[in-house]
């Protein structure tokens, strides 16, 4: 597949333009799709958001898809769906990128942070279940990576402890956990369309649900918490409406769902490009001293939103830093994927997390490096940063 012909790399004083570790893929059709929008007469709370719903909870297996104007908001959404409030305990893996622990905060809520698996960095079972206290009302789970989570065994804790499960599937759209579409494993799941992530709206989140409750609640809050949205005054001719609860403003416009939809056509395809060039990253580095991949589990279909590798394997030979900071000078731009949220000052500041308390995530922070991977990379692209990580392994 080339790359996208509208996009110009970012480029160093080097001839080789800087791969990314992710980019958007924006053709002809999708701006032609949002520009039919710009022409038409509705830009928000149009019939696009609707379309882009429906499409979503269809791909999801859900009843309901409500659409936000970031996977922060939809996070944010999700948490008041479920009433979070001060004094409500929500559990959240400390791997993950800190919007999943912000938003319990918005709430109200406490984020309690569990470790993570060894081998995939998902959120472990286990450790969850031994941090559940009176105050507990939630889990999130963080299917990292684009790799679903054990969602059974999550749902065997939850349901002991009746306790709401959300699924933060923000890197995971279009992945299947023992052949269900990651969207309807959970009672609440969000997902993000921010340029990085496996379709794009430019900005943009949902929340996929079969609860018809928490639905309302959700539609209510992304629009400040009116009673009646604009198209139900419309059709009720009426002006009136009651603020029933603190809302926001987290809708989304037209003009990005028009976009979700065009790229939604394509999300198959572009998994199945993410899922090859996993394969060959799997190959590639199989016998390469102090590289290893990320385990990836046999029920599960991995969304690959970003390949992550951990450096120094073998037990001291390699620095992560000198590695990441060789790869960077060859033109490859990779990232980390995360810093554990416990350790942010934030947290430390206001919550009392500090080291050790997840040493896992901790240990894996240490030597984790997120290689490029998107549906645009050619074969050429993937043998550049091979070599480019043979190199700097040594």
């Amino acid at each position: 597949m080339p790359p996208p012909t509208c996009v110009t790399p970012e480029r160093t004083g080097s001839p080789s333009p800087v791969l990314p570790y992710a980019r958007q893929h924006i053709d002809e059709e999708d701006i032609a799709a949002v520009v039919e929008v710009l022409r038409s007469s509705r830009l928000t709370t149009g019939p696009r958001v609707e379309a882009f719903e429906r499409a979503v909870a269809e791909i999801a297996g859900t009843a309901h898809a409500v659409a936000v104007s970031s996977g922060t908001a939809a996070l944010h959404t999700a948490m008041a769906a479920l009433s979070i409030s001060e004094g409500d305990e929500v559990i959240v893996p400390a791997m993950t990128f800190a919007a999943t622990a912000n938003a319990v905060v918005y709430a109200g809520g406490t984020p309690i942070f569990a470790d993570v698996d060894a081998d995939t960095l998902l959120l472990d079972p286990e450790r969850v279940a031994s941090l559940v206290t009176p105050c507990t009302r939630a889990v999130i789970a963080v299917d990292y990576a684009g790799q679903p989570c054990d969602y059974d065994a999550l749902r065997a804790v939850t349901d002991r402890h009746d306790l709401a499960l959300v699924a933060d599937g923000c890197h995971a759209l279009g992945g299947a956990y023992q052949g269900r579409p990651v969207g309807g494993l959970a009672d609440l799941t969000t997902f993000s369309f921010h340029p990085v992530k496996p379709i794009t709206t430019g900005e943009g989140g949902m929340i996929t649900t079969d609860n018809d409750a928490f639905c309302r609640r959700m539609r209510q809050f992304r629009n400040h918490g009116m009673s009646a949205d604009h198209d139900q005054r419309r059709r009720d001719g009426s002006w009136i409406y009651e603020i029933t609860e603190l809302g926001y403003n987290y809708r989304i416009t037209d003009m990005q769902c028009a976009l979700g939809l065009r790229q939604l056509d394509k999300l198959p395809g572009w998994v199945t490009r993410r899922q090859a060039i996993a394969r060959q990253y799997d190959a590639a580095f199989a016998d390469l001293a102090g590289v290893e991949s990320l385990r990836v589990r046999d029920d599960v279909s991995h969304a690959w939103h970003l390949y992550v590798v951990r450096v120094d394997a073998d037990g001291g030979r390699l620095d992560r830093a000198t590695v990441f900071a060789a790869l960077r000078d060859q033109g490859i731009g990779v990232n980390v994927h995360y810093i554990p949220v416990h350790l942010h000052p934030f947290y430390l500041d206001r919550f009392g997390t500090g080291p050790g308390m997840c040493p896992v995530a901790e240990a894996a922070y240490e030597r984790i490096v997120s290689l490029p991977i998107f549906p645009a990379m050619t074969d050429d692209d993937v043998d550049r940063v091979v070599a480019a990580v043979w190199k700097a392994a040594g």
